[in-house]
C-alpha cells in the first residue's frame, strides 16, 4: 500500500514529513469505503441494489467498512451519501506515520546536558544550547513515575526484541494488513521507547515516563501506511483495554467523520488522545491532530526554537515538544527504516513531530499518576496550562512547550 506521507532525511535522522500541498489533496484506499447508516436494518438492503453487501463495523462509531470494487470508491460514496437511509460516505483514508541508563546523556529532551555525540550519520548537537530546551522529566519523576498508567501507541507495533521497551507492553493488537503484530517498520518502536523505556537499568535510554506500561496498537503496517478504519478500530481498542492517554504519532489529509467520532468517543469515555501536528512546515491541518478532543503537538529543536519542518498555528496546534534529534528505541532485528535511512538497530534518533507528540503523551500520563481524581478534562488543561511559554507561543502553538515537572505537581 503506497504511503501519502514521505518519509525523509533530515541531518541524518528520520523525520515523519507530510507533502507541502497535503491538506488539499485526498489519498483514498482503494476498494473499500465507509459507510454508516440512519437505520442499520436498512443497510442490507441500500447496499444490495449497488451489488454490494454489509461489512465489519469499525470500533464503537457505528460505520461499517463496505469493499467495493477498485476504482468505484468515490462513485459509489456519491450515490450512497444520496440515500436519506444513508448518515455518510466517505473515503477510508491512507494514514501515515507523524538516570543511568546508557544513553541518558543524549537524552536533552528529559534533561538539556549540552552534550553531543556520534551516531551513524555523524556527529550531532542534540543537547545543550543556551535555552532551557527540556521538559524537566527528571525532576518530575521526583514526585511520580507514572504508576503503571496506561498509554496506547497507536503506530507500526512496538518491537518484542527490544529489553528496554519490549517489557513495558501489556497488550498487543494488529489492526494493520501486516501479517503479525511484530514492529518491522520501527516508528512504533521508537514512539513507545520515548514514552516509557524502563529507567535505571544500566542499559539504553529512559522514557519520559518509565512507570508508564504500552498498549501497543498496530495500525501501520511494515511499511508505514494504514487506514482511517484502522484508526478508529484501535482507538476503540486502547480504551477498551484501559488506556488513560492514546498517542497516535501519525495522520491524514483530510478529515474523517468516523475517525471524528472514534476520537471524541474516547475523549467521553475518559481518555487524554494527543497526535502529532504533522511536519509540513506550514499551518495545513493534519488529522487526527486538529480535533477538538486532541492535543496536537508541534516539534522545537535543543534550542526551544520550532523545529522547521513543524506544522504549526495557534488555531489549532497546542502545545510543542522536542522533536529534533530525539534518542528512543529501535527493534534489534532487520526494519524498514533502517533499510531506507540507514538507522542503527537497538538506538538512535529520529526527527518529526512523531517523536514530539510521545513526549506530550508521557507527561500527560505522568499528570494523571500524580492526581488522584484526575479526569481526561484536568489532565489535559494541567498539560496546557503549565506549558513553559517559549518563542512562537500564541503565534505557533498556542500554551508553549510541555512541562513536565510542573504539569505532575
Amino acid at each position: 500500500m503506497a504511503s501519502f506521507a514521505a518519509l525523509m532525511m533530515a541531518s541524518g535522522a528520520i523525520t515523519f514529513a507530510l507533502p507541502s500541498k497535503a491538506a488539499a489533496q485526498s489519498s483514498p484506499i482503494l476498494g473499500q469505503i465507509i459507510v454508516k447508516f440512519r437505520d442499520p436494518g436498512a443497510a442490507a438492503g441500500v447496499l444490495r441494489q449497488h451489488g454490494l453487501s454489509e461489512g465489519p463495523s469499525i470500533g464503537s462509531t457505528e460505520a461499517q467498512l463496505i469493499k467495493v470494487p477498485s476504482g468505484k470508491e468515490l462513485q459509489l460514496i456519491e450515490a450512497l451519501g444520496r440515500n436519506p437511509a444513508v448518515e455518510y460516505a466517505e473515503p477510508d483514508e491512507l494514514v501515515t506515520a507523524n538516570t543511568d541508563d546508557e544513553f541518558f546523556p543524549r537524552q536533552y529532551a528529559l534533561q538539556n546536558t549540552g552534550q553531543s555525540f556520534t551516531n551513524t550519520a555523524g556527529t550531532l548537537a542534540v543537547a545543550g544550547g543556551t535555552a532551557d530546551a527540556d521538559v524537566d522529566a527528571v525532576e518530575a519523576w521526583t514526585v511520580t513515575t507514572g504508576g503503571g498508567t496506561k498509554v496506547a501507541v497507536l503506530d507500526s507495533g512496538v518491537a518484542t526484541d527490544n529489553p528496554d521497551i519490549a517489557p513495558k507492553v501489556v497488550a498487543r493488537a494488529n489492526f494493520s494488513d501486516a501479517a503479525t503484530n511484530e514492529d518491522n517498520y520501527g516508528h512504533g518502536t521508537h514512539v513507545a521507547g520515548i514514552v516509557a523505556a524502563t529507567a535505571n537499568n544500566t542499559i539504553g535510554v529512559a522514557g519520559v515516563c518509565p512507570g508508564c506500561t504500552i498498549l501497543a496498537g498496530k495500525v501501520l503496517n511494515d511499511t508505514g501506511s494504514g487506514s482511517t478504519s484502522a484508526i478508529a478500530n484501535g482507538i476503540n481498542w486502547a480504551v477498551n483495554n484501559g488506556a488513560k492517554v492514546i498517542n497516535m504519532s501519525l495522520g491524514q489529509r483530510t478529515s474523517s467523520r468516523t475517525l471524528e467520532t472514534a476520537v471524541n468517543n474516547a475523549w467521553n469515555q475518559g481518555a487524554v488522545i494527543v497526535a502529532a501536528a504533522g511536519n509540513t512546515g506550514s499551518q495545513s491541518q493534519i488529522y487526527p491532530a486538529a480535533y477538538p478532543n486532541v492535543i496536537a503537538v508541534a516539534a522545537t529543536d535543543n534550542t526551544d526554537a520550532k523545529a522547521s519542518f513543524s506544522t504549526y498555528g495557534a488555531r489549532w496546534v497546542d502545545v510543542a515538544a522536542p522533536g529534533v534529534n530525539v534518542y528512543s528505541t529501535f527493534p534489534n532485528h532487520p526494519f524498514y527504516l533502517a533499510t531506507e535511512n540507514g538507522r542503527s538497530q537497538g538506538y538512535d534518533v529520529g526527527n518529526g513531530t512523531s517523536m514530539a507528540s510521545p513526549i506530550v503523551a508521557a507527561a500527560a500520563a505522568l499528570a494523571w499518576s500524580s492526581h488522584p481524581g484526575a479526569t481526561q478534562t484536568t489532565v489535559r488543561a494541567n498539560v496546557e496550562s503549565t506549558a513553559d511559554k517559549i518563542a512562537g507561543t500564541g503565534t505557533y502553538w498556542a500554551y508553549g512547550r510541555v512541562n513536565a515537572d510542573k504539569a505532575v505537581r
